[in-house]
């Protein structure tokens, strides 16, 4: 069938069941693939895997399911791994896509045990991971997409933990690329800048005029608009499918945001602005 460009492929994607991981989840399964969505949410994770192997069956190929996984817990990542293998044999894509973006402050109100339970939740998920996914990535010559941020790369306002979060992602992918060489697995990661997902929605919701917060997220990328999460799915997707001789690559997918010159000093109380993830 035209267009399943990753058909039989098996991919785990953590965080699937909203924003990014949601629409990779649904580009994946479109091209063919069959997806194992993992999130903390049971209601969540089993509507989306629901709806996602209707489509597979409406086009005859691949397939979804939902496994529940909180993956700051060793043992959850391994028992998403281990269903995963005995569900469909294999293993040929790991998308760590779960995170989470704390209100915007400075760093005197952030306290160090913030620090280290977001650490634990944004990095440390990704190093278990990948590592319990490596012996199986390894006999499929398969691939890894870590889900970094264009913050990491440029810093954001009130954002010191999460940005030193993900510039760690950043880095951790590209030695791990260099290791894994060796064993044909590519390892990749994506940056995104401001997509729209249910997290900017709330931080929309939540500010004094929710009106110009929509707009600023707009117009912070030189294409007047924020990205869609699908996008960012189609971007995995043509990782894992077609770039074949990449790794060890920050692919930024921002609408330009990082592109210009700009007012760059904030007023009294900053540019308190949201990020994708």
């Amino acid at each position: 069938m035209v267009g399943l460009r990753y058909a039989g492929k098996v991919v785990i994607i953590t965080g699937g069941s909203s924003g990014i991981g949601k629409g990779c989840a649904e580009e994946f399964v479109r091209a063919g693939a069959k997806v194992v969505v993992c999130c903390n949410v049971e209601a969540e994770g089993n509507a989306v895997a629901a709806a996602l192997k209707s489509v597979a069956q409406a086009q005859s190929a691949g397939d979804a399911s939902f496994v529940f996984c909180d993956v700051r817990k060793a043992e959850d990542i391994q028992n998403l791994i281990e269903v995963t293998l005995s569900r469909y044999g294999r293993v040929d894509c790991l998308i760590n896509n779960a995170g989470w973006h704390p209100p915007h402050k400075p760093i005197d109100e952030f306290t160090v045990e913030e620090f280290r339970d977001l650490i634990e939740l944004n990095l440390v998920s990704v190093f278990n991971a990948c590592k319990l996914a490596l012996p199986h990535l390894r006999r499929t010559r398969g691939n890894i997409i870590n889900v970094s941020s264009l913050v990491a790369r440029i810093g954001q306002h009130q954002a010191t933990t999460y940005a030193a979060t993900k510039g760690a992602i950043t880095a951790f992918t590209k030695a791990l690329a260099v290791d894994e060489a060796a064993h044909g697995v590519r390892v990749n990661s994506v940056s995104p800048g401001n997509i729209y997902t249910p997290l900017w929605q709330e931080a929309i919701d939540a500010a004094p005029d929710p009106q110009r917060c929509r707009a600023e997220g707009e117009e912070a990328q030189v294409l007047g608009r924020m990205g869609a999460a699908e996008e960012v799915g189609r971007l995995c997707l043509f990782i894992a499918a077609e770039a074949t001789f990449t790794t060890g690559v920050d692919h930024i997918i921002s609408g330009g945001a990082e592109l210009g010159y700009g007012r760059k000093k904030p007023d009294a109380t900053g540019p308190a602005r949201p990020s994708d993830l």
